[in-house]
């Protein structure tokens, strides 16, 4: 039995029925690693050794528990997991796929790991990502690309692209990734797992790496609608660190069961016109008629603005990316000549040997300045540029302001249909996985991989990926994702309900 296949259900399950130890579980997890990530390039840094001593902290722990502790621990103890490496975890290196935080070592942990560490989850490792979470590939990270379990040849998926192949190739049993305009449905569509971007606040930001703060959310990538919502469940809850987490009292705690007779679920027509591949189409039409036979209502809405998403989104985060990434500036982490000669004054004094640390610190010196002339790859320049363009005196009203009279009229969109829908389902890519290399050429190929999930993350709502089938294609089986949108704060709705269609796939 590989015991890396499991789900995070069956594995705490195994683990308090004594069927395997954490040990065990944490072995398979790093074979799998070893046998195939040399090839898919999911992970940026592996924690081997202190994972493997927190799991037999764990089995030890659970050989002092009788029958009746053991049922009562945090659903994910002892579960192995892997994160995004933009989130922070004490110790660890932090580079959010960038060569100007390669040598950037976190100095405390994020929210979301203080929560998962107090449930006793293990940390596999920091998975890879497009530089600070800007682009739709895993193509834009400065220590090389991911590729797709599926099909080697092809993109997991960006920006989320390490977290969705790790738990795609069962290199983890589950991950956490960040969504700001669908870089966790993206990459867990392409995939083939669930992906769920919970409602704006729900989840602390706190300690991850900022992109675009107004829409940046940090979710669960997983290998059912089920293991999504057990580790969303972890990870939830308002932060007084982050001062737009939710109140706990605005949280639905929802229908356990939702069923899908009678559900109305509205189909926007805008996610079914120009641009959408026939075979996805096909899958997509093929999923919602087994929902339909399933006793759900499927009805035809229209989201008037939703063609203005991406346009007012690509206005919007540059605006936010060129605030957020001026902090590189090389002040805080870059590392000057001055700074050695202060570094050798002071230890002189106690060292004796002073041409070694003068050597030391001119070899720090070197790393730093070399990592600086490498400094933002071409995607954050390009984004850098055009949000200093939009924010610049004499454009900021005709671009900025009105991306955000146009973001508005997108939330209207949305509230207005959840008047008469209980939840909106579309494909949730336009495409395919695609090819290395196939629109890295053309940055607009690229944003329009994106059509269909930016507005989500625009209107703060919450949206979940679920695999609806797969297409046959030049010899490989390509997933292809359902995304299911809810109305704002219904998330625990939202995930019963994609459970449940999940079932009928």
């Amino acid at each position: 039995m590989n015991l890396n296949h499991l789900t995070i259900k069956q594995a705490s399950e195994g683990i308090r029925k004594k069927d395997f130890s954490v040990t065990e579980l944490v072995s398979d997890c790093f074979c799998a690693i070893k046998e195939k990530d040399s090839e898919i390039h999911a992970y940026l840094e592996i924690f081997e050794e202190s994972a493997r001593a927190d799991a037999k902290k764990r089995d030890e722990e659970i050989s002092h528990h009788n029958d009746a502790e053991l049922s009562s621990l945090p659903a994910l103890f002892g579960i192995p997991l892997a994160i995004k490496d933009n989130i922070l975890i004490e110790g660890s290196r932090a580079t959010a796929g960038s060569k100007m935080l390669a040598h950037y070592h976190a100095l405390y942990d994020a929210t979301v790991i203080k929560k998962l560490k107090k449930q006793r989850a293990i940390f596999l490792g920091k998975t890879n990502m497009d530089e600070f979470a800007m682009g739709s590939s895993t193509e834009n990270s400065a220590f090389g690309f991911s590729r797709n379990p599926h099909d080697l040849s092809r993109v997991p998926g960006g920006s989320s692209g390490g977290s969705a192949a790790a738990v795609a190739a069962d290199m983890c049993i589950a991950a956490l990734g960040s969504d700001t305009g669908g870089s966790i449905r993206q990459p867990a569509s392409f995939c083939g797992i669930a992906g769920f971007k919970p409602t704006y606040g729900q989840v602390s930001r706190h300690g991850l790496i900022a992109m675009a703060s107004s829409l940046d959310q940090i979710g669960p990538m997983a290998k059912t609608v089920e293991d999504a919502h057990i580790l969303f469940e972890a990870i939830r809850g308002q932060d007084e660190c982050d001062s737009t987490t939710i109140k706990e009292l605005n949280y639905e705690l929802g229908i356990k069961n939702q069923e899908l007779r009678n559900l109305k679920i509205g189909v926007p027509k805008e996610y079914f016109s120009e641009g959408l591949d026939v075979d996805v189409k096909a899958v997509i039409t093929e999923a919602l008629e087994k929902a339909k036979r399933a006793g759900a209502r499927i009805e035809e809405i229209t989201l008037p603005h939703s063609r203005f998403a991406l346009p007012a989104y690509y206005i919007i985060v540059p605006s936010e990316v060129s605030a957020n990434m001026a902090r590189f500036d090389g002040i805080r982490y870059g590392y000057s000549v001055s700074a050695a000669n202060r570094h050798e004054q002071r230890t002189t004094l106690t060292d004796t040997n002073s041409k070694d640390t003068r050597r030391d610190a001119e070899n720090l010196y070197d790393v730093y300045t070399k990592t600086r002339a490498q400094g933002f790859g071409t995607e954050v320049k390009r984004r850098i540029m055009l949000g200093t363009y939009a924010l610049s005196a004499g454009y900021y009203d005709a671009y900025y302001v009105k991306a955000q009279k146009v973001r508005r009229l997108i939330t209207q969109d949305f509230d207005n249909a959840f008047k008469n829908v209980d939840i909106i389902a579309g494909p949730t890519m336009p495409m395919l996985p695609f090819r290395f290399g196939e629109r890295t050429e053309n940055p607009l190929q690229m944003y329009l991989a994106d059509v269909y999930t930016v507005a989500v993350n625009l209107a703060g709502l919450p949206a979940v990926s679920v695999p609806a089938g797969a297409v046959t294609r030049l010899g490989s089986k390509l997933p292809v994702g359902l995304q299911f949108i809810g109305s704002h704060g219904k998330d625990q709705k939202l995930l019963s309900i994609a459970r449940q269609f999940e079932q009928l796939t």
